[in-house]
């Protein structure tokens, strides 16, 4: 009969086995124990095997999933170096006020979340005592480590800062409620309170993505020579729920691959979501484990508090670890919230060997370890996990630490489906947790129908405590420091170039930008703080010039021979390379910018971060990025090229941008400009780089969009730098054949100023109308000014709008044009005194050449005449026949 063995399939078959007859007694030794000793006892072998050879470094891939059981063992637990007692007494005074302020707030109909915390407090708590270092550190000067907290935790930072002296019982008391000046913010926000808060993360799945680069641009400045961050440790702190959002495990493979030794991923494995079990009929630590291994991670499982280790070593058939295995997430939420009894029949009664195991275990300890034994909420199995995370070489961390949600907040919270939504404690179970959590509150103090906040004392030895482990950790945490340093202005010589404009040479706008920012990073002060960022499009934007100067970053260099080293123009990357070449992910580029946009602040060196783009895979794509950005007070330049719905021939509507500057006006923090001439990207720039990093720097950042169609450039007009800055300017005046001749105002940005010229001379010549020409830089910073104006007006000063102000007196009609759709100019029309009209390119793109697709949304200077006609008809100055005629003869 033939070895069934021998019929399945194998990737080995292809390989010679040197001595079939050992590797058949291999396979017989374990049919062997797996008939004498059970299956269980032959895996176990299998396991320590493959251990034991990667010990001793024999090449053994590793396994993707191991029990379901703590990676460390008790006896492998290092000596806990803090006083356990202390700080459960500071863990239970944060608990307590934590749950005090949501509480408190609910009255107000604020929302707040409770169980979350409650659940993660040791996990927090062991890092501010043992592990987080301080902006203070003394080997991580300015920098300390980077901590991305769970956005639903806050309120647990925030008790902790009342603690330690950082924030009073009135702030607390405006826990949600800002709109005063002295409230706290609902999650994370550097924005709103800028001294605690570094990193935005409440919009989940992008504070995992946001870390891993963090910690990779940690090693890009230490690799450059711009900082030290060896010392830097970046922590992030994380649901098992949003480990679904694809931003959390998108770049994983990258953090793996780069051996980022300085992250560790802090995994709170509640089993909960906001409405129910992650993962009802499966086990999220071990998918997690299993996605984990597989990118390269270092995996820690620390899931079993101490009162299952008694447990485990009875064990001696491998039913309990086996039975673990098998029982889904949901179930055993079922068992943190069911009596002993049920615990018995329905765990330890499927087979007898567990059912042995039970009858020996009492209801107490049956309690105990179904209830609330987990590993997450014991300090010594936490310092174990942090320990050997920080300690691990070569790859990052991840711990995976299970726990209950709503731990300690009683039978009403603790695993219930509900408990997210669920914002206040009644004083019965205050009561109910203050003796559990034994705490010095007398009854008279929950007799009245507000919970008081609790606090030992600033002298008292817990305070104390806590403060002086933060001095040897180098100070508070989290918290945001800036050290503003000014960059040097950067000579006048690569803008001159640019005002000069080109002659008869057709440059596109997109390639005076690269061109800029590459003569920019040749000054000597500045240049080296240039990032360039670009996911895997040089190319198509004119960088390759850039690639054998200043290097594409790779913390392994270059351990190849480039196919095209031969050429001028050779791929090059270079431990030290200065630009970062993403690979195919908007998201991960946006990760590099936001993370060099902050520097300024994490590490105290402000960086200049160029990142460049399809303009249509930049805000739909990435714009929660965006907005997150700005929350983290982000600086440089972020550029939308190949720009418009009619530039790129025959690319088609997926890529035709049509709405990217309308999604940015809605950004606070985001300047949009289109620029329409290359004088006009250098004033921008250079007025950029001054208010980002001059003297009186601002927390703004800012968009540009920019054009792949080559067109010759003009020389800069004299004075029109406050226009372009402002976002309007009048370019040129029409020529009139008479003084009585009808004239009209056409307005343009970006490319489609090329259009409205065109326009201008077929109006003057064919139908005798002057037209005047306004170059529109910025929609929405004249939008943004106006609407400043409107407030001001309804405080009692008065202020006119600048494009009231700079229109006024503009005879005829306003048309205004743009490769956008209509609303990106519409922003203005309100502030605009004349008949205000726009011309757009609404609706999906297509693909074609440029005359066709401006022909087909209206745009070309054919349509823009007939358009301008039609105004002037309306109004009375030219007659209604010459719009037929007009139309007629360009065949609209």
């Amino acid at each position: 009969m033939p070895d069934p063995v021998r019929l399945r399939l194998s990737a080995l078959d292809q390989l010679p086995d040197r001595d079939p007859e050992e590797t058949a007694e291999w396979g017989a030794s374990l049919d062997a124990v797996a008939a004498a000793a059970g299956t269980h006892r032959a895996g176990q072998l299998v396991r320590r095997t493959v251990e034991h050879a990667q010990a001793t470094g024999i090449d053994v891939p590793s396994l993707l999933e191991t029990d379901y059981i703590n990676s460390i063992p008790t006896g492998a637990e290092p000596e806990f170096p803090g006083d356990e007692a202390m700080e459960a007494r500071i863990t239970a005074w944060n608990r307590w006020n934590a749950a005090a302020m949501v509480t408190r707030g609910a009255r107000y109909g604020v929302g707040g979340h409770i169980a979350t915390f409650a659940s993660a407090a040791w996990l927090y708590e062991t890092g501010f005592q043992h592990f987080f270092r301080g902006k203070d550190a003394a080997d991580a000067p300015g920098s300390g480590d980077q901590l991305f907290i769970q956005g639903h935790a806050s309120p647990g930072i925030y008790a902790r800062a009342f603690l330690d002296g950082r924030l009073t019982e009135a702030h607390l008391d405006n826990f949600r409620q800002e709109s005063g000046g002295a409230g706290l913010p609902s999650y994370p926000h550097p924005r709103r309170l800028p001294w605690l808060w570094e990193f935005p993360t409440v919009s989940m799945g992008i504070g995992p993505l946001s870390a891993i680069y963090q910690a990779r641009f940690n090693r890009y400045l230490e690799n450059r020579g711009i900082k030290d961050t060896s010392a830097s440790h970046v922590w992030a702190f994380l649901g098992d729920g949003e480990m679904d959002e694809p931003e959390s495990t998108a770049a994983l493979a990258l953090a793996g691959r780069e051996g980022l030794d300085n992250l560790t991923f802090v995994i709170n494995c509640n089993l909960q979501r906001l409405d129910g079990p992650v993962r009802a009929n499966f086990k999220i630590v071990q998918e997690l484990e299993a996605q984990f291994r597989a990118a390269g991670w270092n995996v820690i499982k620390t899931l079993w508090g101490s009162a299952w280790d008694d447990l485990l070593r009875a064990d001696t058939t491998g039913a309990l670890v086996r039975r673990l295995r098998e029982v889904p997430d949901a179930q055993f939420q079922t068992y943190a919230t069911r009596d002993v009894a049920y615990i018995r029949d329905h765990f330890f009664g499927t087979e007898p060997a567990l059912a042995q195991l039970g009858a020996s275990l009492s209801d107490a300890k049956i309690a105990e370890c179904f209830h609330t034994s987990r590993g997450g909420h014991e300090p010594r199995k936490v310092y174990a996990a942090y320990r050997a995370a920080v300690e691990f070489k070569g790859a990052p961390t991840v711990v995976l630490a299970q726990t209950v949600k709503g731990h300690t907040l009683g039978d009403g919270f603790q695993s219930r489906n509900a408990n997210h939504q669920m914002k206040k404690l009644s004083l019965e179970q205050f009561r109910t947790m203050r003796d559990l959590l034994e705490l010095p509150i007398p009854d008279s103090e929950l007799s009245g129908d507000l919970v008081p906040y609790a606090h030992p004392g600033p002298d008292s030895p817990e305070v104390r405590y806590l403060q002086e482990r933060r001095a040897a950790l180098g100070g508070p945490a989290p918290a945001r420091r800036v050290h503003q340093v000014v960059l040097p202005e950067p000579s006048e010589k690569a803008f001159k170039a640019l005002e000069k404009g080109s002659g008869s040479q057709e440059v596109a706008t997109t390639m005076v930008i690269v061109r800029l920012v590459k003569d920019l990073m040749r000054e000597k002060e500045s240049g080296r703080r240039w990032v360039p960022i670009v996911p895997d499009e040089a190319r198509t934007f004119g960088m390759e010039s850039m690639f054998p100067s200043a290097g594409i970053y790779s913390p392994l260099g270059q351990t190849y021979e480039s196919v095209d080293r031969d050429q001028l123009l050779h791929y090059k990357e270079a431990v030290n390379g200065q630009i970062l070449n993403e690979g195919i992910t908007e998201a991960g580029s946006m990760a590099d910018f936001t993370a060099a946009a902050t520097s300024y602040a994490t590490h105290g060196e402000p960086m200049i971060p160029f990142y460049i783009f399809y303009s249509m895979f930049g805000w739909q794509r990435t714009g929660d990025q965006m907005w997150a950005l700005g929350d983290q007070l982000g600086r440089g330049f972020i550029v939308g090229a190949t720009a418009g719905r009619t530039t790129l021939t025959g690319e088609g509507l997926q890529h035709a941008d049509g709405h990217s500057p309308l999604i940015a006006s809605t950004n606070p923090a985001a300047l949009t400009y289109d620029p329409a001439f290359a004088y006009e990207v250098g004033v921008i720039v250079k007025d950029g780089l001054r208010r980002m990093y001059g003297p009186d720097a601002e927390d703004v950042f800012y968009y540009l969009t920019v054009y792949n169609e080559p067109k010759p450039q003009p020389a800069m007009p004299e004075g029109v730098e406050e226009g372009i800055l402002r976002g309007l300017y009048r370019f040129n005046e029409g020529s009139a054949p008479s003084a009585e001749a009808p004239r009209v105002q056409l307005m343009a940005s970006g490319t489609a100023i090329h259009w409205v010229l065109e326009a201008q001379r077929l109006l003057a010549e064919q139908w005798g109308v002057a037209a005047d020409v306004w170059s529109a830089t910025s929609w929405s910073e004249l939008r943004r000014d106006a609407l400043s104006c409107d407030a001001a007006q309804l405080r009692g000063e008065d202020r006119v709008p600048y494009v009231t102000r700079a229109l006024r007196g503009a005879r005829g009609p306003v048309l205004a044009v743009s490769d956008w759709m209509r609303a990106v100019p519409d922003q203005i029309s309100q502030w605009v005194e004349q008949d205000y009209s726009s011309l757009g390119t609404d609706g999906f793109g297509l693909s074609d050449t440029r005359e066709a697709a401006r022909r087909h949304f209206g745009v070309d200077p054919q349509s823009i005449v007939v358009a301008a006609l039609d105004r002037l008809a309306r109004a009375g100055d030219v007659k209604r026949e010459t719009v037929l005629a007009a139309r007629e003869a360009y065949g609209l």
